[in-house]
């Protein structure tokens, strides 16, 4: 839980906003590097401004007192002490803020991680939203307030009992700006997808909810009185868009200085005099999202220069890493779709099935019968989760490579290992995991001779429009699709290549692996039933028995996900001879 007293921090503990982030970071590793070795779910994750010798955190007593407060672990501990303190009122006066002060308390390692993923989920579906729909729209705004309910975020901004909706709210988006701020494209992301969160909150707030929340943020604009807007109410109606005289009597006007108003001004949706720019109450949204896009960019600027010192933790970097690349799908490295799918049919699938990335690979391998090791790893945890078994896999590994320029001995003495090394059969028997759309996409780009990665990301624009050429996507989609690319939406190109190539209007889901393309085409391609196995006389082996299923699309990843994904990094070693 968060440790908070009253009372001034201690000197030691003031420090600028970016310093005091770096701080807040720092803790992590305490935890992180506990969890990798199977800490106890009651270890917890420092998250303060303060750090102590073993990982605790608290302010020191008011007054220099010897007794800081020391808080209880246990919920139901934390929820009597926020009873007593009464302090969920002064933290969170309002539902919606610019996050301009970082959390000062303590967490569990399992609720930063809720947290953390929570809130990426709803930036992913903001994000999916906003591509796909008008952001004004009713669909738009049920969607979003559904998702914003589902994860328990701040969605009515009238509710009097969401403080603890509005503390998570709060943490979450810290943790996502420390992960958020390690590349330029990380920051812009982080930046789009939180204006577009907070650009819809802030349209859910009443007039007068508004008007608490511009003073609660300092932005308390000069009202225009009755007299002076009655002196202007001509020039008001000729340059305010959708006034008319009758509106302009009913409607609020604020005098803005014209360096917060410039887009209003640019796109002559405001009256200006004297300096000064007439902006009416329902156009004050402009000058707030500026106002908040320019004190975020800034934060997260200032947060991202103390990266050297954060970096330098071998603890803390790949906690950061896992959430800017995380995943919060299903776990694909179980499929109970084992044995289903015969050799026979690969070639078939490839054209009907793959997402892009894995039909590139597929041909690669056909062609030239080898790929390098970055593409062998990729490719092969895939064809492993849509439920190729250990041995099909190893018969269709060797019979490609064996007819080109590797024969039988060498692929039984290097190649073989390392497939049964990833199906968990050697070394440290781990199990390991399909990656995932934002692993593809974030780690690993591809080199010359290559061919894995994600073609949306990694491609040259025009020799990406000749690929989608050649697999009959129509014009138009093609554009739409470059549109995408372009604007970084890269998941949802992909989606927008599902979608042309199953002749479907809307796939109804969020696109986030490969292995989730597959299995999606293929209930939507067999009527909602799993695929069936033809008969083969390749490819025999026996089904595992195993009946556990793949997690719900909304349920959080286990740890053996961070576990599987810190672990590839040993069995990279075995996939680099070319």
């Amino acid at each position: 839980m968060w440790a908070r007293q009253s009372g001034a921090p201690p000197p030691h503990c003031r420090r600028p906003m970016a310093a005091r982030e770096a701080r807040l970071i720092a803790e992590v590793g305490v935890a992180g590097g506990a969890r990798e070795a199977g800490a106890r779910a009651g270890d917890r994750l420092g998250f303060s401004l303060c750090l102590g010798g073993r990982g605790s955190v608290s302010w020191a007593g008011a007054g220099g007192g010897s007794g800081a407060a020391q808080m209880e672990f246990s919920s139901r501990a934390r929820q009597k002490h926020l009873r007593l303190a009464g302090d969920r009122r002064e933290l969170y006066p309002h539902s919606l803020q610019f996050y301009l002060e970082p959390p000062t308390e303590s967490i569990s390692l399992v609720e930063f991680e809720s947290f953390a993923i929570d809130r990426l989920r709803l930036l992913k579906v903001v994000e999916n939203l906003g591509v796909s729909y008008v952001r004004s729209t009713d669909s738009y705004k049920t969607k979003l307030e559904n998702e914003l309910r589902k994860l328990k975020f701040p969605y009515r901004a009238l509710a009097e009992d969401d403080y603890e909706a509005r503390r998570k709210d709060h943490i979450s988006h810290f943790i996502l700006r420390l992960a958020y701020c390690q590349s330029e494209d990380l920051r812009r992301w982080f930046l789009q997808q939180e204006m577009d969160l907070f650009r819809y909150r802030f349209s859910q707030l009443t007039d007068g909810l508004m008007q608490k929340f511009l003073e609660h943020v300092n932005l308390s604009f000069e009202a225009v009185s009755e007299d002076l807007k009655t002196e202007l109410a001509n020039e008001l109606c000729a340059s305010t868009p959708g006034l008319s005289l009758p509106k302009v009597k009913e409607q609020m006007f604020y005098k803005v200085g014209l360096a917060d108003a410039v887009d209003l001004f640019r796109t002559r949706r405001v009256f200006v005099k004297d300096g000064f720019a007439y902006v009416p109450f329902k156009e004050i949204d402009v000058i707030v999202l500026n106002n908040y896009r320019t004190k975020l960019s800034k934060a997260l600027a200032l947060t991202a220069r103390s990266l050297p010192s954060i970096q330098s933790d071998e603890r803390l970097q790949p906690l950061l890493n896992h959430l800017s690349h995380s995943y919060v799908g299903p776990d694909y490295s179980v499929q109970k779709n084992t044995g289903k799918i015969s050799l026979e049919q690969i070639d078939s699938l490839s054209v009907k099935s793959f997402p892009l990335c894995m039909r590139q690979l597929h041909k690669a391998l056909r062609d030239s019968h080898h790929l390098r090791h970055g593409g062998r790893m990729q490719y092969g945890l895939f064809l492993k989760g849509i439920g190729l078994t250990l041995e099909q896999a190893l018969e269709f590994w060797k019979k490609e490579f064996i007819r080109g320029k590797v024969d039988a001995d060498k692929f039984d003495k290097g190649y073989a290992y390392s497939i049964r090394h990833s199906y968990g059969k050697e070394g440290k028997r781990t199990d390991y995991t399909p990656y995932s759309c934002m692993k593809i996409i974030m780690s690993n780009p591809p080199s010359q001779g290559d061919y894995h990665g994600c073609p949306f990301r990694h491609s040259d624009p025009e020799l990406l429009k000749q690929k989608l050429q050649s697999y009959k996507i129509p014009p138009s989609g093609i554009t739409q699709i470059l549109e995408l690319v372009k604007g970084m939406h890269y998941q949802l190109a992909c989606q927008k290549y599902f979608e042309l190539t199953h002749e479907v209007d809307d796939i109804g889901f969020s696109l986030n692996h490969p292995n989730q393309y597959f299995t999606e085409s293929q209930r939507l391609l067999n009527g909602g039933r799993e695929p069936k196995k033809e008969l083969s006389t390749s490819g025999n082996s026996q089904q595992k028995n195993n009946s556990q299923e793949s997690m719900n699309l909304n349920s959080t990843p286990t740890s053996s996900n961070t576990t599987a994904d810190t672990e590839l990094e040993g069995l990279e070693a075995y996939f680099t001879e070319d």
